[in-house]
């Protein structure tokens, strides 16, 4: 408290028992570099802010840097009313980072709005026509799985899933490989998802679809169940006849 007050006396701010995550983001923020000593300071190790401000937001107050030339981090303030809302909206946004960081780390994307999914169904269907054995019916089992994906978003979007999955398939029918679910225009149903800015992570579809596929194969494997045999066991004891008493169904004769 004593620091504090000698660098506020002389219209300096200065705080005290700071984390060393926050330490790191200022440094990140303001090109600065963490010191362990003030015996070797230099502007080198300084950084630097066009703004320095502090603000009260709701109960908490908050330190804002801001116009900083040498910015590599940024922050993001959630507000609301509830903390569910805030965890949900919390959620959402991290989602969609890192959906963004994904495509800027691995450049490959694809059609969102269910627009792959129905390609590759088509595809698999296909394939599955050419075959002789029973694999035929694996391959177009899977085909059919791929299918609840738009269907889903018609349904979560109050739309009319099986006329939406009619319509993409006519559409996949005629080599419009992009087409997915429009699920702000109900009269037109579909449309183009890479013309819409629609896109996906060409590395999350690959990572869905092969952990998808290896849960329902480790489901299919299981060919035994295990019973517990203390409540069998309850169970024989609570059903055995009772010594000395009538079956049941007689009727007493006294």
């Amino acid at each position: 408290d004593l620091a504090t007050q000698y660098f506020a006396d002389r219209g300096l701010f200065c705080a005290g028992r700071v984390p060393e995550s926050a330490l790191k983001r200022v440094c990140s923020a303001t090109g600065a570099v963490i010191q362990t000593s003030l015996g070797d300071l230099s502007d080198e190790v300084c950084g630097e802010c066009g703004k320095f401000e502090e603000k009260q937001i709701g109960n908490d107050r908050y330190n804002f840097f801001t116009d900083c030339t040498e910015l590599k981090t940024a922050t993001i303030i959630l507000r609301g009313g509830a903390e569910q809302f805030i965890e949900e909206t919390h959620r959402s946004l991290w989602d969609a980072l890192m959906i963004v960081k994904r495509c800027i780390q691995h450049n490959e994307v694809v059609g969102g709005a269910g627009a792959i999914e129905m390609e590759l169904s088509k595809h698999l269907r296909n394939e599955s026509r050419t075959i002789k054995d029973k694999s035929q019916l694996i391959i177009a089992a899977y085909a059919k799985a791929l299918e609840v994906i738009p269907r889903q978003l018609a349904h979560n979007a109050g739309l009319d899933s099986t006329d939406i999955l009619n319509e993409l398939r006519a559409e996949h029918a005629n080599g419009n490989t992009w087409i997915g679910v429009n699920i702000e225009d109900e009269e037109k149903g579909v449309l183009d998802a890479l013309q819409a800015f629609i896109w996906e992570p060409a590395l999350n579809k690959k990572s869905a679809l092969a952990a998808a596929t290896e849960a329902t194969c480790t489901i299919l494997s299981i060919d035994e169940t295990i019973k517990n045999a203390k409540a069998q066991d309850a169970v024989n004891n609570a059903k055995a006849n009772i010594p000395g008493a009538r079956a049941p169904g007689m009727a007493s004769i006294n």
